[in-house]
């Protein structure tokens, strides 16, 4: 492995800016300090410039395997690092879905040769396979994934004995997608009833998939994990409603129920179905303004403890069917931090909580070992961003396989400059460098 030292960054890292140099050897960050003159294989610039942790993203579908026309490892992991995102975690929804160990190892096997950012993989659970469940590794899976609404795919666990037989005995983390699914078919049924499933409008997308439905599902989860002492991760939060439910007076490591934030639901409201459509169908659906502010408001007092994409590609075709057949998600990975930095421009976070909640407290809240922070030990993963540089979206610069992004035409403020992972540089002014791998995470539990 060779040698990198950065030289006079703006490090922001445990809620401080500071500027310093850092000097990475075999992959881990060897010195951090004012002045660093060791000799180095590499050296960058970094002069003007701030450091960062790399994003760790808890929720992404890469599609692989099964659903690779519209995305894959590969191709994802790229737009990933491209975006300062240097570890992700991956759902149970690929075809075949995720439920036994074999099919979860394949997954591995795939990363292990394709994957440019560190990864993990969700064994995923369903109606009746819960002995394979049961042989999850704690130390080398990020957790169990229950579907407890349908979204892309067929993984909806709605049977009550399955649900408690998972989380009575779940051995590691437990991620739910929490929408209440007699709920939403009621509502389908009613605004089909009154408009004709031809008259169904994208902007009735969150009427359909409403803010009951998803307390009505997240509230059961949490009484669920309450009764059985369950480590409890509810996914993509987005009413204001639900924020109740979650606390902020103990300690993220502390914590046995805890809650993850979107770029989307902090970014767009239904104001925005008018000129987007179905290129922001998400499940569960954005929603209104005051839910998007009330969100923010939750993940910078603690209430929701870490910042996620879930990254879902489709295909412009699949996106362009009418409101009802169009699937619901779209790719964000690439364009994370920059829509961060973007919102820390306009004062609505500090680069700080940026960190903390992208990087920090995703490391904390999984128990990732040896990442998430600029520590001296642990790998480095990092990013170096120009807070100056703007940068627009086009179909030329947009590294997902879809070839499409919600952020098309929008000009970020900033520019992602260079990427690390695992101490290797991965992306550098523009270009992808694709020689070394990323690592399979490691979970200290």
């Amino acid at each position: 492995m060779s040698s990198i030292l950065i030289k006079s960054a703006q490090l922001v890292n445990e809620g401080k800016v500071e500027v310093a140099d850092v000097y990475i050897s075999n992959g881990r960050i060897e010195m951090i300090a004012q002045e660093i003159n060791h000799p180095a294989d590499q050296e960058i610039n970094a002069e003007g410039l701030h450091l960062l942790p790399g994003l760790i993203d808890d929720q992404v579908h890469f599609r692989e395997p099964g659903l690779t026309y519209k995305a894959d490892i590969w191709h994802e992991s790229r737009a990933a690092v491209a975006g300062g995102t240097t570890s992700f975690m991956e759902m149970p929804n690929t075809v075949p879905n995720t439920l036994t160990q074999q099919l979860l190892q394949d997954k591995y096997d795939i990363a292990a040769k394709n994957a440019l950012a560190n990864y993990s993989f969700f064994m995923g659970a369903a109606n009746d396979n819960l002995e394979e469940v049961l042989k999850t590794n704690p130390r080398n899976v990020c957790g169990i994934k229950v579907f407890m609404g349908s979204s892309t795919g067929n993984m909806l666990v709605d049977n009550e004995k399955a649900l408690e037989g998972i989380f009575a005995s779940a051995p590691t983390l437990v991620a739910t997608h929490c929408e209440d699914e007699a709920t939403i078919k009621a509502n389908l049924a009613l605004f089909k009833e009154k408009y004709g499933e031809d008259g169904l409008k994208i902007e009735m997308h969150p009427l359909i998939r409403s803010e009951e439905a998803c307390y009505l599902s997240s509230s059961k989860a949490v009484e669920l994990a309450k009764k059985h002492n369950t480590r409890l991760h509810i996914l993509h939060i987005s009413t204001a409603k639900e924020i109740a439910l979650f606390n902020n007076d103990i300690p993220l490591k502390d914590k046995k129920i805890t809650a993850e934030a979107c770029i989307h639901h902090l970014w767009f409201s239904d104001q925005d179905y008018a000129s987007k459509g179905n290129f922001i169908k998400w499940n569960p659906a954005v929603k209104t303004a005051n839910d998007r502010d009330q969100i923010l408001k939750a993940v910078l007092d603690g209430h929701i403890d870490v910042i996620a994409t879930d990254h879902a590609p489709h295909t412009i075709e699949e996106k362009s069917q009418p409101y009802v057949s169009a699937p619901s998600g779209g790719p964000l990975v690439q364009h994370a931090l920059q829509a961060l930095l973007d919102m820390v421009k306009a004062g609505k976070m500090t680069l700080e909580q940026l960190v903390q909640k992208s990087a920090h407290n995703t490391a904390t809240l999984f128990q990732i070992e040896d990442r998430g922070y600029i520590r001296e030990g642990y790998w480095a993963d990092l990013v170096l961003v120009d807070l100056n540089k703007p940068y627009t979206v086009s179909k030329a610069n947009i590294l997902s396989k879809c070839g499409w992004s919600p952020f098309e035409g929008h000009t970020f403020s900033s520019t992602i400059e260079h990427t690390l992972v695992s101490g290797k540089l991965a992306f550098s002014n523009g270009q992808l460098i694709e020689k070394g791998a990323g690592e399979r995470l490691l979970f200290n539990r």
